[in-house]
């Protein structure tokens, strides 16, 4: 028989031990029998490389799958990769600047959609190369990409159905606009980044007004305070002032309003409706004008007067010069600090804009035609909001950790109309065409000239939101969709638990009447040794792959599992990956003892031919009942996702149960003629049975050792063990 080798390198095996998965194509649910039970990779963005983060991601989904294989579920696992449009066209756009020094208008919207379409290609081998790398015991003949043709008719589908059911819809209304991509972004895509700045305080009449950014200022003809300030007493809502401001005189309005907070500043400001929520709520209130003061570049408009086309951040000091000039400006408050909105996909600061764009209606009521879902019957008149708040109060959606379903029921409760449209050009264009004041929305252009497609593009979390259902073949009605929608588990990091599980179950719900997934689990958030967030900036980031050559890819997984409980963020420490090699090299010891004991001996057939294993012994008792607990243990952490007790218990079995203890009694066994098969059969028993608990952590090692125990079986379609 083969020998396992005296030292533990995994590059030697690592490699082989895929091709023999992938030649056997066992990850077919085909090739399985049981209760259908699946799960998605949540696509990973075409952006670069795995990090870390998707290292946990794909340990831990992949423990769920191999788990629930092994105990007979018709397991479905299906990988795929994200477009991610805006963050992989910023991409793009930050390394054509940094080679070229070209922006992406020095090319053809066709050209520039080719280098980053050649980009994704490139970006989505490394990453599915990776992916299988890290042992994802994913079903490849169902590989997805959100931009692929199968997705495209799901993307042009859903936005259809949605038109039709009045919940899209076109409008103007103050977006999240980034003057540095040229784009708009949702809420959930901002950044809040702190800035310490100058905060003045200028003459507006007879009022003294405070603000951080001067240079919004010069289309603001509404003072604004709070109706019960006995400040402001004399001053009537309505009432008409004439006052002096940065370029002339202006008629300015009295607007009473309970927003105002009395106690910051003087308790009065003026309002720039066209690029600030508050005021544009303000204005929509009162029916104020609303007048832009920036143009799209970021650049002051000619009500600016003088300082037309100036870029606000250069303006400000010339602009507060002339108000020193005109003896408007009071004084200046320094060190002010202040949270400022950024574009967490390339870092532009965002200038609030009104735009004409695409939302999705939530508090809109539309009929649910078709409905699975307990307590909302077919036909009934709901909203989106309603629904995704529903599901998961009900509990046909459970969240695990718990708590993070109080931060969801917050989300929706906050919960503005979805903006959904993107000025950008890598993406699913809206499926909406325009000729001669007509529209159609549709699966393609209609009959005849002249139609023009828009030429917006959907927002990435669109697509992906469709990623349970998509993947399985809809919108046709397939064998797939029927058999294993809704999945059983979404397993993701808690950082995109609105960013995409939260659209996940708004377009499912509303699409096909269905929950998207029964469970949610949600990991915490891999960070450096110190806590801190990877990135670039940082030089921090740790590639998995780096950290699999040197120490095993088993060992990367069981040290990020080992160290992660659900929801909370965990500190990455290259130690705990070498001690988990250790832990490895230790099974490796222990296996090389028990086959060169057992299997390799000349009476191995006896010891195979599966005759009772009888605790003889005081140790053989020991090491009987404690196998048993470990295995329900084991079994019962891994049902309830507390996967790292899972981990911990496995480990202090294999380390210090069988290693420390049994294993050294039993050499004195092996001695005693009427002990020793005996103890053989139980050696190979306890080793079988930890392989088959270890198998989902680290799968390379464990399906190595057991293609040596001369089982003529792979280990990943082995039973799960009872106790």
């Amino acid at each position: 028989m083969q020998e396992l080798p005296k030292t533990y390198d995994p590059s030697l095996f690592e490699s082989g031990i895929n091709q023999k998965w992938k030649e056997a194509n066992i990850f077919t649910p085909q090739k399985q029998g049981g209760e259908p039970f699946a799960m998605v990779f949540p696509p990973a963005n075409v952006t670069g490389v795995l990090h870390l983060g998707h290292a946990l991601t794909v340990a831990i989904q992949d423990i769920i799958i191999r788990f629930c294989r092994m105990q007979g579920f018709r397991t479905l696992y299906i990988p795929g990769t994200d477009h991610a449009a805006i963050a992989t066209q910023a991409k793009v756009e930050a390394e054509l600047y940094k080679k070229e020094k070209k922006t992406r208008r020095d090319f053809s919207r066709e050209e520039f959609l080719k280098l980053v379409e050649q980009y994704a290609a490139n970006s989505q081998a490394t990453i599915l190369d990776q992916l299988k790398q890290l042992g994802a015991s994913v079903d490849w003949s169902r590989l997805a990409y959100t931009l692929d043709e199968k997705r495209t008719l799901a993307v042009r589908t859903a936005f259809m159905l949605l038109f039709k059911q009045g919940l899209i819809y076109r409008g103007s209304r103050l977006v999240n606009w980034d003057p540095k991509l040229q784009t708009n972004v949702s809420d959930d895509e901002i950044d809040w980044k702190e800035e310490t700045t100058n905060f003045y305080y200028l003459k507006y009449g007879p009022f003294i007004i405070g603000t951080a950014r001067p240079e919004t200022k010069f289309g603001d003809k509404y003072v604004v305070m709070h109706p019960r300030d006995p400040r402001y007493s004399a001053y009537e809502h309505g009432q008409k002032i004439e006052v002096e401001w940065i370029n002339g005189h202006v008629g300015a309005t009295i607007i009473k309003d309970e927003v105002v907070d009395m106690e910051f500043g003087t308790g009065v400001m003026t309002i720039t409706p066209a690029h600030d929520a508050t005021d544009y709520e303000i204005a929509k209130r009162h029916g104020l004008d609303i007048e832009p003061v920036i143009d799209l570049r970021g650049c002051l408009l000619p009500i600016a007067g003088e300082f037309s086309g100036q870029h606000i951040g250069k303006a400000r000091s010339a602009i507060i010069e002339k108000l020193r000039s005109k003896g408007l400006f009071e004084r200046v408050e320094a060190n002010y600090t202040h949270r400022i909105a950024t574009n967490n996909r390339g870092g532009g600061i965002i200038e609030p804009q009104i735009r004409e764009q695409w939302f999705i209606a939530v508090d809109k009521l539309f009929r649910l035609a078709h409905s699975e879902i307990t307590g909302i019957p077919s036909g009934t008149e709901v909203t989106l909001k309603q629904l995704v708040r529903h599901v998961v109060e009900s509990g046909q959606i459970k969240i695990i950790p718990a708590h993070f379903a109080k931060t969801y029921f917050h989300w929706i409760d906050n919960l503005h109309d979805w903006c959904i449209s993107r000025q950008i050009v890598f993406g699913h264009q809206i499926p909406v065409w325009y000729r001669n004041g007509e529209t159609h929305c549709g699966l393609a252009a209609p009959d005849g000239e002249g139609w023009q497609q828009d030429p917006d593009t959907l927002d990435t979390w669109f697509s992906s939101g469709l990623w349970t259902f998509s993947t399985l073949g809809w919108p046709e009605d397939t064998p797939d969709l029927k058999l294993y929608h809704p999945n059983a588990v979404m397993e993701t990091g808690y950082d995109i638990l609105f960013f995409w599980v939260a659209r996940m179950i708004l377009m499912s719900c509303s699409l096909l009447g269905q929950i998207p997934f029964r469970t949610v689990y949600l990991h915490g958030l891999v960070r450096d040794a110190e806590r801190q967030k990877m990135s670039k900036s940082k030089g921090n980031i740790i590639d998995p792959l780096d950290v699999m050559r040197k120490y095993g890819t088993d060992a990367l997984r069981f040290a990020l599992v080992y160290a992660n409980s659900g929801g909370t963020d965990m500190a990455f420490m290259e130690d705990r990956v070498k001690g988990m090699k250790y832990f490895a090299n230790k099974l490796w010891n222990i296996s090389r003892f028990v086959i060169t004991n057992t299997l390799a001996k000349d009476d191995r057939d006896q010891v195979l031919v599966g005759k009772p294993i009888v605790a003889v012994t005081a140790a053989d008792q020991q090491i009987t009942e404690k196998l048993k607990a470990v295995i329900t243990e084991t079994t019962s952490h891994l049902e309830n996702f507390r996967f790292n007790e899972a981990a911990q218990a496995i480990y202090q079995f294999i380390w210090h149960e069988l290693a420390d203890k049994y294993i050294e009694t039993s050499k004195a066994q092996l001695k005693d003629d009427a002990l020793a098969e005996n103890t053989q059969r139980l050696l190979l028993h306890c080793l079988k049975q930890s392989l088959k608990l270890l198998h989902p952590f680290m799968p390379f090692v464990t399906e190595y050792i057991w293609g040596l125990l001369q089982t003529n079986t792979l280990l990943a379609t082995e039973q799960w063990p009872e106790s």
